[in-house]
C-alpha cells in the first residue's frame, strides 16, 4: 500500500485542528489517528509549535485558548460568559480570567498581564479542556461581579445552557455568593436587561410577575395589576415587523385598561 504522501497528511491535521479553534491536546491528536512521528513533523516544519509540551496549536489559533494553555488553567468567570453566549452586563471587567487548579505550579503569564486568575478547586472534573465548566465559570462570576450583574449573568447561563433552576441549586457551591445566587435564580428572564429590571423592584417590595401572559401574549413584566415594563433589548425587537407586532399589542393593552411602559436598553442601564 502506498504511502500518504507528507503534505496530504499535513493538510489533514491543519483542517483537524482547525475545526478546534487551531488547538488541540496531543492526546485527543493520537486518539483521532494521527502518529507520534507525523504529529513532530508537522511542528518541526514549523506549521504548529507545541505549548507545555501538551498542546500542538497553529498559528491563527484563538488567542483566549492559547494563553489558557501556555498558563496551565482554563478559560472561564466573565471570559467564558463571553465565549458562551451569556448576556454581558456593560462595564465589567474586559481582561481575560483565568481557572487556575491550587496546587498545579504558578500561572506562566506575560508580564504585566492585565487579568485575573481564579485559584479554585473544581466544581466538576473536565480532563484536557482549555475551557471552564459552566459551575466553575458562575461559581467565579459570583465573586467578580456586583450582586445584580452576577445574578443577571447566571439567569443568561441557565437560559442558554438550558438548566432548571433546580439543578442550579442542586450544585455543591463553595461560596456563599455562589450559593445565594442560586436560590435567587429563577429562570424567567428573556435578557440580562430583564433581571436589573426585577431584581430592584422586588427588593424595594413591589409586586412584579416575569412572563405574565396579558391580552394573548406574553408580557415581560406585570407590576402589580395594570403596569406593562416591556424591555426593548435590541437583538429582540430591531426588525420592523417585530416592532409593528408590539404597537399592536401595546395598543390592544392600553384598551384593556393596562399602562404599558417600553424600556430601552440605555434607560435600564
Amino acid at each position: 500500500m502506498a504511502a500518504v504522501p507528507r503534505h496530504t497528511v499535513g493538510m489533514e491535521l491543519v483542517e483537524w485542528l482547525a475545526q478546534r479553534e487551531g488547538i488541540a491536546h496531543r492526546a485527543d491528536i493520537l486518539r483521532a489517528g494521527y502518529r507520534v512521528a507525523e504529529m513532530r513533523r508537522f511542528v518541526r516544519d514549523r506549521r504548529a509549535r507545541v505549548i507545555r509540551r501538551a498542546w500542538v496549536t497553529l498559528p491563527d489559533a484563538a488567542p483566549d485558548l492559547v494563553l489558557a494553555a501556555s498558563a496551565g488553567g482554563r478559560i472561564s468567570c466573565l471570559s467564558l460568559a463571553k465565549r458562551r453566549g451569556w448576556w454581558m452586563p456593560p462595564d465589567l471587567d474586559p481582561h481575560p480570567h483565568l481557572h487556575l487548579i491550587p496546587g498545579s505550579g504558578s500561572a506562566r503569564l506575560p508580564a504585566g498581564w492585565p487579568g485575573r486568575v481564579h485559584w479554585t478547586t473544581p466544581l466538576a472534573s473536565q480532563e484536557r479542556s482549555l475551557t471552564a465548566t459552566v459551575e466553575d465559570a458562575l461559581l467565579h462570576i459570583s465573586g467578580c461581579a456586583p450582586h445584580d450583574a452576577a445574578l443577571a449573568l447566571w439567569e443568561s447561563a441557565v437560559r442558554v445552557e438550558g438548566y432548571a433552576p433546580e439543578a442550579v441549586r442542586r450544585v455543591g457551591w463553595t461560596s456563599r455568593a455562589a450559593r445565594e445566587l442560586a436560590d435567587e435564580v429563577v429562570g424567567l428572564s428573556d435578557s440580562g436587561l430583564e433581571t436589573l429590571v426585577v431584581v430592584p423592584l422586588r427588593r424595594w417590595g413591589v409586586p412584579v410577575v416575569q412572563q405574565a401572559r396579558v391580552g394573548g401574549r406574553f408580557v415581560d413584566l406585570l407590576v402589580g395589576e395594570r403596569l406593562v415594563l416591556q424591555i426593548d433589548g435590541f437583538a429582540h425587537h430591531a426588525s420592523s415587523a417585530q416592532r409593528t407586532k408590539d404597537i399592536t399589542h401595546d395598543a390592544e393593552l392600553t384598551l384593556r385598561g393596562y399602562t404599558v411602559l417600553r424600556l430601552s436598553y440605555a434607560q435600564i442601564i
